[in-house]
């Protein structure tokens, strides 16, 4: 794991919060330790909470490019590439729930347009196939469809797009659809478009609005997770910002 994965890890809510409250905990006779307990266990509820984090995660979804712009319609289809699941047989891993998301729309697209394919992804374990092949052998096999270019080198979505844009630009492509879940669809858009391609956002599917009764209230477990997608994904639209 690199250092940036591990400080992603550690110092982003939610996560952050927990090493707060055991840390107070294991001070608990010091007043700050008291106190840096309260700090992790409030932390660890607030974002736990459907309203917090949906809110957080709706953030994200707003003024997405949806429509082609005037006079540059797509070329090609971009399916970026997520999570995977491994397996202890061939080919060792499938692509796991977010990916076969983006797989599945990705793939609705290309039979309503007829659009090449590219997807993108690197290796994520050295044990097993970059995600990029995964992503093409998932297509081909699932899906019975040809993907024309697979970019296997990125590490990132910063990588996912300047890799791709060389690519497309080889071939005289320089507006794309561009296919990933709503939430991570705005840190995409700004890559792709500082690596020099217009850009048409097809989002998996947006989030249903806000229910703003109790059950909004009440903490689920299930909510660290899109907290954490959320805030990771300002925190790198904040850093492509510099670029």
């Amino acid at each position: 794991m690199s250092l940036k994965y591990l400080l992603v890890a550690v110092a982003l809510p939610p996560m952050c919060f927990l090493y707060f409250a055991i840390a107070g905990v294991v001070l608990w006779n010091r007043r700050w330790g008291r106190a840096l307990a309260a700090l992790g266990v409030g932390g660890l509820t607030l974002f736990s909470l459907p309203i917090v984090g949906g809110l957080l995660i709706r953030s994200l979804e707003q003024d997405l490019p949806l429509t082609p712009p005037p006079g540059a319609m797509p070329k090609a289809i971009v399916i970026l590439g997520g999570d995977i699941a491994r397996i202890p047989n061939p080919p060792y891993a499938l692509p796991g729930a977010l990916t076969l998301d983006r797989l599945r729309a990705g793939a609705a697209l290309r039979r309503h347009t007829g659009l090449p394919i590219l997807v993108t992804g690197g290796t994520v374990h050295q044990d097993r196939p970059p995600v990029g092949q995964i992503m093409a052998d998932s297509l081909r096999d699932d899906f019975r469809i040809e993907t024309a270019w697979v970019e296997d080198k990125s590490a990132d979505t910063w990588q996912n797009a300047l890799f791709s844009a060389e690519i497309l630009k080889g071939q005289g492509i320089s507006s794309v659809y561009i296919v990933t879940q709503a939430w991570h669809m705005p840190r995409a858009v700004q890559a792709f478009r500082q690596a020099g391609l217009t850009v048409t956002a097809v989002p998996t599917q947006l989030d249903t609005p806000l229910d703003l009764l109790l059950q909004g209230f009440i903490p689920r477990v299930s909510t660290w997770n899109w907290s954490y997608f959320a805030l990771h994904e300002w925190v790198g639209r904040v850093w492509y910002a510099r670029h």
